[in-house]
């Protein structure tokens, strides 16, 4: 679970980086080149240089994977293979997943910026984990038999929707790859998924390892490419039955619009937060200084579920806003590659704009910058871990995701309206309570209007956990049983006697 275990390190890494293998589509079983034959540059943030030219999907390449999916689904093995077998390949995918985690991590950690260590540490297990998580459901997906009134026979059977079409972002694109393929292939259904243009390295060698594992062909294609073209057709396609999203809640309301332009679909989104983090009177300082400084830097801030609007109790906040500025100062940002490094380069340098903006939209308002706030002397797509105080509920990085290391401290002394002040966000994906009294986080965990609530902890993830959000954060639930039914058809069959008569 990733808040026992993103602070461990190791030493050893993969390669310098090394050229990845894999840079073209994967279709049908096969690797090849766009259509059109374009291509993009994917950039190290931490050297701000190319690493690559990849394929770049256009919409006849969408068309050659959804055609392949669309005939894997309709007439290939896949439906026909005993629901055994489909978990069996899930799970040596899970395996291979293992056994090549070091060059999983070095990729991960090239192209999105993140420290190798947490890479291996928390993303490469996470990422197997869910694999064979769901490779354990794929038989175990059951109808029931039903009392029908009347001479009748009545069951149901649950079924895959069909072909599912899966965009997934940039902040952890293993594991978000898996949180989308372990249950749409558990349930039977084939896949072409788009991968974020930031980051198609790590996705590319996942392709690699389907191939080996052993999965039929057309089963799952993936392709790199970017959302206005690929991933907006994509989600439109006639021959799509489902659409599964993980982003920003703007993109995800466009996808939700797209959605029913090609006739309707299936949508499950998984968007946006700005999650409350409550600490409470009798919280011990220095522990929930470190709960709320993973909960919102981990991942350099990059974590849709990141408690980045911080509510602490008037009794402790001066206590608690100097030492969390100190704990920020002590960060060590650096090469991703380097296993000492603690806060690697935001994914690009889009993103290391945005979060600037962020930051000097907070000094403008009349928040008190307690640590951070200059800009990094050096190369690499660098925020340092920003802390501000004296935040008020109306000011604009209280209210928007900032999706960085910018952390916002405000102040409370009311239980019931700290929670009416968590409430009041477009947002609900999760949320976070630190205290000792039992009570009181019963009575604050019921009240706050999120998907999920942790107590004396943070970021703690696992494939057996539900995950998704209330209101603009999405709709449905991704990873335990909830993720299956987001693939899932129920199909009623009711029978009268053998003979034909009716009762």
């Amino acid at each position: 679970m990733l808040g026992k275990t993103f602070m461990q390190k190791t030493t050893r890494s993969f390669g310098s980086r090394a050229v990845p293998k894999q840079t073209q589509l994967f279709i049908d079983g096969q690797w090849c080149n766009s259509v059109k034959g374009g291509t993009f540059e994917t950039i190290d943030p931490f050297t701000e240089e190319p690493i690559t030219q990849v394929q770049r999907a256009s919409r006849e390449d969408v068309d050659k994977a959804v055609l392949a999916a669309r005939i894997a689904f309709d007439h290939g093995p896949w439906r026909r293979m005993s629901a055994t077998d489909r978990g069996n390949l899930l799970y040596r995918l899970g395996e291979l997943v293992e056994k090549n985690a070091e060059e999983l991590a070095y990729l991960e950690a090239l192209d999105n910026g993140k420290p190798v260590s947490v890479a291996k540490a928390a993303d490469l297990p996470l990422t197997w984990n869910t694999y064979k998580y769901y490779g354990g459901w794929a038989n175990k997906i059951t109808g029931d038999t039903i009392p029908a009134p009347g001479n009748f026979h009545a069951y149901t059977r649950r079924e895959p929707v069909g072909v599912a079409a899966q965009i997934i972002p940039w902040n952890f694109p293993l594991l978000m790859q898996a949180w989308k393929l372990g249950p749409a292939l558990a349930a039977g259904c084939t896949v072409v998924m788009k991968t974020a243009e930031q980051t198609p390295l790590s996705a590319l060698k996942i392709a690699e390892l389907i191939k080996e594992a052993g999965f039929p062909d057309g089963v799952v294609n993936i392709l790199s490419g970017f959302g206005e073209d690929a991933g907006a057709y994509l989600s439109t396609h006639s021959d799509v039955d489902k659409v599964a999203f993980t982003g920003s809640t703007a993109v995800g309301l466009q996808i939700m619009r797209n959605s029913s332009l090609g006739g309707l679909k299936r949508v499950t989104l998984e968007l946006g937060g700005k999650s409350a983090n409550i600490i409470c009177e009798d919280a011990d300082v220095d522990m929930a200084v470190q709960q709320s400084h993973l909960g919102l830097f981990f991942n350099q801030g990059q974590c849709c579920i990141a408690g980045s609007r911080l509510f602490v109790h008037d009794k402790i906040y001066d206590e608690f806003a100097e030492k969390s500025a100190k704990f920020a100062s002590e960060a060590k940002l650096g090469d991703s590659q380097d296993a000492a490094t603690t806060q690697g380069p935001q994914v690009s340098k889009e993103q290391q704009d945005t979060v600037w903006g962020y930051i000097e939209k907070g000094k403008k308002e009349g928040a008190t910058l307690l640590a951070g706030g200059e800009k990094y002397d050096g190369k690499g797509y660098f925020v340092k871990p920003t802390v501000f105080a004296d935040v008020q509920d109306d000011m604009t990085i209280a209210k928007e995701e900032i999706f960085g290391p910018v952390m916002q401290i405000m102040k409370f002394s009311d239980y019931d309206d700290v929670i009416d002040r968590a409430n009041r966000s477009e947002y609900g994906l999760g949320a976070g309570v630190v205290t000792k009294d039992i009570g009181r986080a019963f009575h604050l965990t019921n009240g706050l209007r999120a998907g999920t609530v942790y107590v004396n902890c943070y970021d703690v993830f696992d494939p057996t956990l539900p995950f998704g959000g209330y209101k603009n954060s999405g709709i449905g639930r991704e990873n335990g049983p909830q993720g299956l039914d987001n693939y899932l058809e129920t199909k009623t069959v009711i029978m009268s006697r053998p003979d034909g008569s009716l009762p």
